[in-house]
């Protein structure tokens, strides 16, 4: 079911797509602020976009972005009640890794956007949306990816992006299993009524979750 809009997060993503905070304004064809549910009980937030999503101004509409949609479908969750975006809202040239600055250009925003939706979980797909979200520290996927994290009351679960199966075939069943492990973690949440947690500081250690936890 399709919710009201958001006038406040309108505005922000016209404020994005009129942004030139860092240099790559310079190359794009549109910025890609995000799409999806406005009110979303989740959100997933990628690296940044992509060729194809330069041309549409819209997030996860390449190749990655109908592996996410299968993934999606087999997790049971409708792309249309979800809110996907990206750390970064302009394509980095050639499909290169965003640099520092270009993260802390658009982190506010980023930030508004979840402030805004008031997700209660989030899922961080690849290692920029990690150590942007979850902590600075985890770079490396391969270690915490289908893991769970309650910070300021959201729940956080990092995943490999979409993209890695790829170029690695050998990750697509973990990806999978990864969303499938996700989806289950997060019905749980979801429909089960669990209260959150108090308010943490924003720098507070994450916490560690397992399905156990959102019994």
């Amino acid at each position: 079911m399709s919710r009201a809009p958001n006038s406040a997060l309108e505005d922000l993503h016209r404020e994005i797509r009129a942004c030139r905070a860092c240099e790559l304004h310079a190359g794009r064809t549109n910025a890609v602020p995000g799409h999806g549910c406005h009110d979303a009980d989740i959100m997933l937030v990628g690296e940044g976009p992509g060729y194809y999503e330069d041309q549409q101004g819209l997030p996860f509409v390449g190749a990655a972005g109908r592996f996410l949609n299968e993934l999606l479908e087999r997790a049971g969750i409708k792309r249309d009640e979800v809110f996907i975006t990206n750390v970064v809202k302009c394509r980095p040239p050639n499909n290169r890794d965003p640099q520092p600055q270009e993260i802390a250009a658009c982190k506010e925003y980023l930030l508004a956007q979840i402030a805004l939706i008031k997700p209660r979980a989030v899922c961080t797909l690849g290692r920029f949306a990690l150590a942007a979200l979850v902590d600075e520290k985890l770079t490396s996927i391969s270690r915490v990816h289908g893991k769970a994290y309650r910070i300021s009351g959201i729940i956080y679960v990092p995943l490999y992006h979409p993209a890695a199966a790829l170029h690695n075939e050998r990750l697509r069943d973990t990806i999978v299993e990864d969303m499938s492990h996700a989806s289950a973690l997060l019905h749980r949440e979801l429909t089960e009524g669990r209260e959150t947690q108090p308010e943490k500081a924003p720098k507070a250690e994450p916490k560690q979750l397992g399905l156990l936890d959102l019994q």
